[in-house]
C-alpha cells in the first residue's frame, strides 16, 4: 500500500517541480531592421507613435552611445552573433548569391564552419535556443545554417532580399519551406499607371505577424527552463508595405503623396503613412512579446535588448528627413558617419535594471556576446572584441570601457572609423584613393561631424593608423579587402 501511494506523490512533485520558471535569466533579443537613432519617442522621433518601446525605455536604461558593428545589414549581424569588429569577421558586406525570384533564393554569404555564435555560448550554458526573423547570413544548406549555427529553433527568412517582401510566398522553419497564403510579388518592379494597380504589392498573409506568433510559441514551448530568443524583425527595412489598419491610424496626419517605385521597391499609395505605421508596427510585436511575458509570469525573469541593425535607409523611397530618422546624426545607412552606425538600446529587465535610467557608455553590438557570457558565468570558446556591459546594465561593479571602436567596411567606396573617447576619425573613398586622408571630429562639441578638426589635431593621426595595421586582418575576399598596403595588415 505504501508503494502504491509512493509513486502518485512522487510523480505529482516532480510534474510541480518541472513546472517551476527557471532560476536563470531568459535574454530576448530584438533586432530592428533599418531603424534610425531617431526613429523612437524615447530617442527624440515626435511623428511616428512607439508607445511600447517609450515605456520598455522608461522601465529600463537606454543607451545613447551604443553602436551596431556595420552600416549594413550582413555584417551587422555577422557582429552581433560572433562579438567580433569588422576587422575581424568572417562577413564584412552584404555578398548577394541568387537573385529575388523564388527559384533563385540564394542567400548571402554564410557565415563559416566553427564560427562561435550567441547561440552556442547560450546552448553550452544550458538554455534552449530560437531564431524568428530575418538571419542573411546564409541558407539551410551551407554552413551558416541557423540550426548549424547555435539555434535549436529557426524561423523567417533565410535570404534578405526575400526580405523586401513583407507578402512572401514562404517562409523557413528549421531548413523547411513554409508557404505562406501569397501570391508572388515583383517586389522591385515599378507600377503600372492606375491606381488599381497598388493592390499588386499587398498579399493576404503579413511576415511579421507570422513571426510573433512562432516567436510567442518559442516562449509558451520553453517558459519552464531557460531560453535566449533571437528575434530580427524585417521592420522598418523598405519595401513600404503594412496592414492597411495599421497605415490608416496615420492616414491625413502628413502631406503625404504616393511612391510608384521609381526608386525600387514596392510602391504605395500613402508613402509617409506607411512608414509610419511599420515603426509603429514593430512597436505593436514588442508590445506583444512583452505582455505574453507578464502572462506567463516570466517578465522578472528576463531581460530585453532592443536595437537596429544600422542606419535608416538611404533610399529615396523613404523621406528620412521628413521624419529625421537619424536624429541630428550625419549620415545614413552604409555610412560609418554616426548615422549609419549609432544605434537605438534599450534594455529591460524588471526589478534588476533601474528604470528611467539613460548611459553615455560607449559600447557596440559585438559587446553583446561578453555581456551574455558574463550573465550566464559562461567564457566563450574564441576570442572576441567585446566588453561586457553587465555592470552597466546591473549598475553594480566596475564599467571597463573601450580604448577604441573599430570599423571596417568595403562598401560605398571603403571606409574606415575608428571611436577613442569622444574622438572619431573616418576614412572614406579608399578604393579609389588607399591612402585616403583622415576626417577628424570631436563627438563631445559636435555630434553631428560637421567640422573636420584634423588639422588642428595631428597627433590623433598616428593613433588611428597604428589601430588600423594591428585591428585589420586579411578577409576571405579580395573584394573586400581595401586598406592602404601602408598598414602591413596581418598575415
Amino acid at each position: 500500500m505504501q508503494r502504491l501511494l509512493f509513486l502518485p506523490l512522487f510523480l505529482f512533485s516532480a510534474l510541480l517541480f518541472a513546472q517551476k520558471p527557471s532560476s536563470k535569466p531568459n535574454v530576448i533579443y530584438i533586432f530592428a531592421d533599418d531603424l534610425g537613432y531617431g526613429e523612437l519617442g524615447c530617442y527624440g522621433q515626435k511623428k511616428i507613435k512607439t508607445p511600447n518601446l517609450d515605456r520598455l525605455a522608461a522601465g529600463g536604461l537606454r543607451f545613447t552611445h551604443h553602436y551596431s558593428s556595420a552600416p549594413v545589414c550582413a555584417p551587422s549581424r555577422c557582429g552581433l552573433m560572433t562579438g567580433r569588429h569588422t576587422g575581424h569577421t568572417y562577413i564584412r558586406g552584404n555578398y548577394e548569391l541568387g537573385g529575388f525570384e523564388d527559384d533563385k533564393e540564394g542567400g548571402q554569404m554564410p557565415l563559416n564552419e566553427g564560427a562561435f555564435t550567441l547561440g552556442h555560448l547560450f546552448q553550452q550554458a544550458g538554455y534552449k535556443t530560437g531564431a524568428v526573423g530575418k538571419w542573411g547570413m546564409g541558407m539551410a544548406n551551407t554552413t551558416g545554417n541557423p540550426n548549424q549555427q547555435g539555434f535549436d529553433f529557426f524561423y523567417g527568412l533565410l535570404c534578405q532580399k526575400q526580405s523586401h517582401n513583407f507578402y512572401p510566398t514562404h517562409l523557413w522553419k528549421n531548413g523547411e519551406k513554409v508557404p505562406l497564403n501569397n501570391s508572388f510579388i515583383r517586389v522591385h518592379k515599378p507600377m503600372a499607371e492606375g491606381d488599381e494597380n497598388y493592390e499588386y504589392y499587398t498579399g493576404k498573409e503579413y511576415a511579421i505577424d507570422k513571426m510573433t506568433e512562432q516567436a510567442s510559441a518559442f516562449i509558451t514551448e520553453n517558459k519552464n527552463k531557460p531560453f535566449f530568443l533571437y528575434l530580427p524583425y524585417t521592420l522598418p527595412h523598405l519595401s513600404l508595405q503594412a496592414p492597411a489598419e495599421a497605415v490608416k491610424e496615420y492616414i491625413g496626419q502628413f502631406e503625404d503623396k504616393p511612391y510608384r517605385g521609381q526608386y525600387g521597391y514596392a510602391s504605395t499609395r500613402y508613402q509617409y503613412a506607411t512608414y509610419a505605421a511599420m515603426i509603429s508596427y514593430l512597436d505593436k510585436q514588442v508590445g506583444i512579446i512583452w505582455d505574453l511575458l507578464k502572462k506567463s509570469g516570466l517578465e522578472e525573469n528576463t531581460i530585453i535588448m532592443f536595437s537596429s541593425d544600422n542606419g535608416a535607409t538611404f533610399d529615396k523611397a523613404v523621406d528620412t528627413r521628413f521624419f529625421e530618422s537619424n536624429g541630428n546624426l550625419r549620415g545614413v545607412k552604409r555610412d560609418v558617419y554616426e548615422g549609419g552606425i549609432r544605434m537605438p538600446m534599450i534594455a529591460y529587465w524588471k526589478n534588476k535594471i533601474k528604470a528611467g535610467q539613460t548611459t553615455d557608455h560607449v559600447s557596440a553590438q559585438y559587446d553583446v556576446l561578453a555581456t551574455c557570457a558574463e550573465l550566464v558565468g559562461i567564457k566563450p570558446t574564441t576570442a572576441t572584441d567585446g566588453i561586457s556591459f553587465l555592470p552597466t546594465l546591473l549598475n553594480k561593479g566596475t564599467q571597463k570601457k573601450h580604448d577604441f571602436l573599430y570599423f571596417e567596411f568595403p562598401e560605398n567606396g571603403g571606409q574606415l572609423a575608428i571611436r577613442i573617447g569622444n574622438w572619431k576619425g573616418v576614412k572614406r573613398n579608399m578604393k579609389t584613393n588607399p591612402n585616403a586622408l583622415w576626417e577628424v571630429y570631436d563627438l563631445a562639441a559636435d555630434e553631428s561631424e560637421q567640422n573636420n578638426v584634423a588639422a588642428k589635431h595631428p597627433e590623433l593621426i598616428p593613433q588611428f593608423d597604428a589601430i588600423v595595421k594591428r585591428e585589420h586582418r586579411p578577409s576571405h575576399l579580395q573584394e573586400w579587402e581595401f586598406v592602404a598596403p601602408k598598414f602591413e595588415t596581418k598575415k
